[in-house]
């Protein structure tokens, strides 16, 4: 386990926006610990125990690397010195040619951050950037999150729409809504769920190389079954296109008329693309059919709820 998993991350993350949030005042230790509710003496273990690194030395290095930030947009060195929290020009010239290697005066480089233990450096124009925990080589990248976002998003909105009635399902809430010039029109609920859950089982199919599923059940328990099973098997095969470099390969589908050929990674950014857009329509249609606090579609939020369930803070 790596320094910065020492500390609980939500608890890391609170140490550490208390440190950026005091960036510009003149704290001293005992101060700073005081503001996250610590000893000056627990504040430091926690903060060296998570970050590797003293909050003082955490604090003095970031200020320097928006200081090498702030000249690099053509800051004078005296300006940059007091905002770093330098009594004078000579002791921040002193500290900076120690961090960077050369004066401020000569320094005009695009890259202001210096070496770290722990990934954390200063972001511009005001905060942190935080590196994510150690990975290995088959944890999620960007196109599983946004894929687990979606499917998650999904099987979300199809539990919500279980408060409307049948006929609520059926209503024409969206007339001529029609996302795809050869799609057919999805004015209602129960075709905006149709299509999402239509289209990952197309699309798996198709790069698996196997006929399109027929029998299409529209009830909602038919419609949370098959989005189970289409959303699990796209996330497997897109995470194996990932893990063998697949994504500029080719297939021909035959199915379509005329047969059409199509890279791996433009089929999964297609149906990342359109199903946030029937996410965005259906969320605000339920909204109208009177389904309270339909959930945040922003991935965001998403993550933060994951991490909440994590670590026990909201029922899952």
């Amino acid at each position: 386990m790596s320094a910065v998993n020492a500390v609980r991350p939500d608890r890391l993350r609170e140490l550490l926006d208390t440190i950026i949030e005091a960036l510009d005042e003149p704290l001293d230790g005992s101060s700073l610990a005081a503001r996250a509710y610590l000893s000056r003496f627990h504040f430091d273990r926690l903060v060296a125990a998570g970050l590797g690194e003293p909050p003082a030395a955490l604090r003095r290095r970031l200020l320097l690397e928006r200081a090498a930030w702030q000249l690099a947009r053509a800051t004078s060195v005296t300006e940059a010195g007091i905002d770093a929290g330098y009594g004078s020009t000579e002791a921040f010239s002193r500290a900076f040619s120690r961090a960077f290697g050369l004066p401020p005066s000569r320094f005009a480089r695009t890259d202001f951050r210096l070496a770290a233990p722990n990934g954390v450096h200063f972001h511009p124009p005001s905060g942190l950037r935080v590196s994510g925990a150690e990975r290995s080589l088959a944890a999620m990248d960007l196109t599983d999150r946004l894929l687990e976002h979606d499917h998650w998003l999904t099987g979300r909105l199809i539990e919500r729409a279980g408060e409307l009635s049948e006929g609520q399902l059926d209503r024409e809430i969206r007339p001529g809504n029609r996302v795809l010039s050869f799609d057919a029109p999805e004015p209602s609920v129960r075709t905006m769920l149709e299509a999402l859950v239509w289209t990952k089982e197309v699309w798996a199919a198709a790069i698996a190389g196997r006929d399109f599923p027929a029998g299409r059940d529209r009830s909602l328990g038919g419609l949370r079954a098959r989005h189970e099973s289409a959303g699990e098997e796209l996330l497997s095969l897109a995470r194996g296109m990932r893990d063998r470099a697949e994504w500029d390969d080719s297939f021909v589908d035959a199915l379509c008329e005329p047969p059409q050929s199509f890279t791996l990674g433009s089929v999964v950014a297609h149906v990342i693309t359109f199903a946030a857009h029937r996410r965005q329509v259906l969320a605000g249609a339920l909204a109208e059919l009177g389904v309270e606090g339909v959930e945040s579609l922003d991935p965001i939020q998403w993550e933060h709820r994951l991490e909440a369930e994590s670590t026990g803070a909201v029922g899952a």
